[in-house]
């Protein structure tokens, strides 16, 4: 199991920090005492939870492109870190659609410029690709995909992060063999949690409605997705890169995922928002025409269970709770950085 205490002291990297991922997981090791430095384009969203949490305070932030090498290759002789979380990407399915080109040279050759600057640095000891659930070759089936189905995301977005993978797969192969460094990619279900403000996603879209006093428009109730509170992978990341530190024998492909009972439906998803937030909230069915997104997703995550011994801390109601918890001390404008605080503490104690 994870132990935060390994991270007191290490220099750790993290590329899209400024993230709603990114900016959680900063949080995390900046608490747990580690020397924490980032690199990411500005915050993707304003108002950002990078920003109000005044995540930056606790480390050291670069602002700078995934793409441009130099760049990157300059944060990693100035910073030496021992332990990178490959985060920074393009993340968004709908955006994918609009700008392909930007998806792939950001979510490609980003993850490119990060394993060369791994490569020629003799520093870093171990290294998290973060990618997604949607990299499988989606056959729409009942049940979850396991780590060595075909990697062939549809859409831009889900295709490039299946090209990160591959990508990650040939630099392990052609350089690291020797276990110089430790790699790993993690493969996450779709995250929900206080602080995430970007578009096209279905809570901060119940968020936006519901702080308006406005129906939420739900445009797909019916797929299924492997919903989960984002400090589940994050926990799951930190274990990962921890492990294979200490052991090569660890490195390797992980999904990250709720247990079955937790992949549900995104209207069911929102009913239950809406019961937690109370005021009034209610959603209404309006499907739209729009470019094609998967129906139904699920992960198999009986490999980080069985290696790891590794379990889910929150089930899907308490994960809304939490970013309902979340959500209203912001409204309220109340200090979100120490309710982030404390619901990482009740976390990794519980």
């Amino acid at each position: 199991m994870l132990n935060l205490n390994f991270y007191k002291n290490k220099k750790i990297l993290i590329t899209g920090h400024t993230g709603f991922k990114g900016a959680w997981l900063c949080e995390i090791l900046a608490s747990a005492g580690a020397h924490v430095y980032g690199f990411s384009l500005e915050p993707p969203t304003s108002p950002s939870l990078f920003n109000i949490a005044k995540v930056g305070d606790d480390m050291e932030s670069f602002l700078g492109d995934i793409r441009d090498f130099e760049q990157i290759s300059s944060i990693f002789k100035k910073v030496q870190p021992e332990i990178v979380f490959h985060l920074a990407a393009q993340p968004i399915v709908r955006e994918s659609y609009k700008n392909p080109v930007y998806t792939y040279e950001t979510n490609v050759m980003g993850t490119v410029n990060l394993l060369e600057c791994v490569r020629i640095n003799d520093c870093v000891k171990s290294v998290l690709n973060v990618t997604t659930d949607k990299v499988y070759e989606n056959k729409e089936w009942e049940w979850g995909y396991r780590e060595y189905e075909p990697l062939d995301g549809y859409d831009p977005y889900s295709n490039s992060k299946s090209c990160s993978e591959l990508v990650t797969h040939s630099y392990k192969k052609s350089f690291f063999l020797d276990g110089r460094v430790r790699i790993s990619t993690a493969r996450a279900g779709n995250v929900i949690g206080g602080g995430d403000f970007a578009d096209d996603r279905i809570i901060p879209d119940c968020v936006r409605a519901a702080a308006k006093g406005e129906p939420i428009v739900v445009r797909n109730p019916y797929s299924v997705r492997p919903y989960q509170h984002v400090l589940e992978p994050l926990y799951a990341y930190l274990m990962i890169a921890q492990r294979q530190y200490e052991d090569k024998a660890y490195e390797g492909y992980y999904n990250v995922g709720p247990d079955e009972t937790d992949c549900i439906a995104t209207g069911e998803l929102v009913g239950k928002f809406c019961d937690i937030y109370g005021e009034g909230a209610a959603w209404i069915n309006k499907c739209e025409e729009g470019p094609h997104e998967a129906n139904f997703l699920k992960l198999d995550c009986s490999k980080l269970k069985n290696v790891f011994s590794w379990k889910p801390h929150w089930n899907i109601d308490k994960a809304i709770e939490k970013t309902v918890e979340w959500t209203k001390c912001y409204l309220s404008g109340d200090d979100v950085s120490n309710c982030m605080k404390k619901q990482i503490k009740e976390f990794f104690i519980s």
